[in-house]
């Protein structure tokens, strides 16, 4: 199965959980339709990405990059390649490659959606982003990537200022997810 037809499986049978997200669902569902590039960085109106939060091994804290660009706290994620044959593959690479931890266990997902504007082609472009979250083993330690300029665990409940309310309602449904997944696990 290719990436577009992964995405257009997963945004099909998930279930939004506010009127916003299922009117984004539907308008990242028609932007599938419309462009067959839809999930790579050369599709300039815009394209779908995958943001991954990535949580403490007990769900407390969240790790957070202090973007180059953006100059917010925000949480691990980025752009498809070409290689990537699910949304959830990406969201998991991403995170790895932005924390550098090994061992990361996706949650069932995604969680949330998100449309924001980006600076990939000037002036404007719009990021089509699909969000997960992922559990970190215990005792892991991130590894700044290049990608960043800093990059800290915060507790979910207290994400700095610096930050945005999609990074604060990701982090908080990684957080019931990771719960909800650790009840039907045990």
């Amino acid at each position: 199965m290719s990436l577009h037809h992964d995405a257009v499986a997963v945004l099909s049978t998930w279930t939004a959980p506010t009127p916003g997200e299922e009117a984004l669902r539907e308008q990242f569902l028609d932007h599938l339709r419309e462009h067959d590039d839809a999930m790579l960085r050369e599709c300039v109106p815009g394209h779908l990405t995958a943001t991954t939060a990535v949580l403490s091994h007990d769900g407390a804290k969240v790790l957070l990059t202090l973007h180059p660009k953006a100059k917010m706290w925000l949480p691990m994620g980025g752009h498809c390649e070409i290689s990537d044959t699910s949304l959830a593959a990406v969201a998991l690479r991403e995170a790895w490659e932005e924390s550098g931890i090994s061992g990361l266990r996706l949650l069932p997902g995604p969680l949330a959606l998100d449309r924001h504007a980006v600076w990939c082609h000037p002036p404007r472009c719009w990021h089509l982003d699909v969000e997960y979250a992922a559990v970190a083993p215990a005792g892991a330690e991130a590894v700044m990537s290049d990608e960043s300029l800093d990059l800290r665990w915060f507790p979910v409940d207290e994400i700095p200022e610096l930050s945005d309310e999609a990074t604060r309602r990701l982090a908080a449904r990684g957080q019931a997810a990771l719960t909800s997944d650790s009840r039907a696990l045990g």
